[in-house]
């Protein structure tokens, strides 16, 4: 019997209304590509191993998602590199990068190609 998982979060997907044009800004954005599938529609997977979350561009045509849940992709060690890449590959910058308290990192809120708004995180 496979171990459970104990993280709360185990998969999250990023609607597209365009699919190549979202793939291709998060590839960008990462500065690597994403694994493309068929998941009853067309999915992009962010680089993962089975012992932590990961999750999809996932094509949704019509969706918009600039309210309601919100997901912070991991940026440590590329942070500054990830913002400075944003308005490049489409995106728009919706904050400025925030400091958080103690040991806990820093954000910024992003909105991508899709108008979805997304954050990026990085303790390092």
């Amino acid at each position: 019997m496979a171990e459970k998982r104990k993280d709360i979060v185990v998969w999250f997907e990023i609607p597209a209304a365009n699919f190549e044009r979202a793939v291709g800004f998060y590839e960008k954005l990462v500065g690597y590509s994403l694994m493309r599938e068929n998941m009853g529609a067309q999915a992009a997977v962010f680089k993962h191993d089975q012992e932590i979350v990961s999750g999809c561009v996932m094509e949704k045509p019509g969706h918009k998602g600039m309210e309601g849940v919100m997901i912070y992709l991991n940026c440590n060690g590329f942070l500054d590199d990830a913002v400075a890449r944003v308005e490049k590959a489409g995106g728009k910058l919706c904050s400025p990068i925030v400091e958080l308290p103690g040991d806990m990192g820093r954000f910024i809120h992003i909105e991508d190609t899709e108008g979805n708004r997304v954050g990026l995180h990085a303790v390092v």
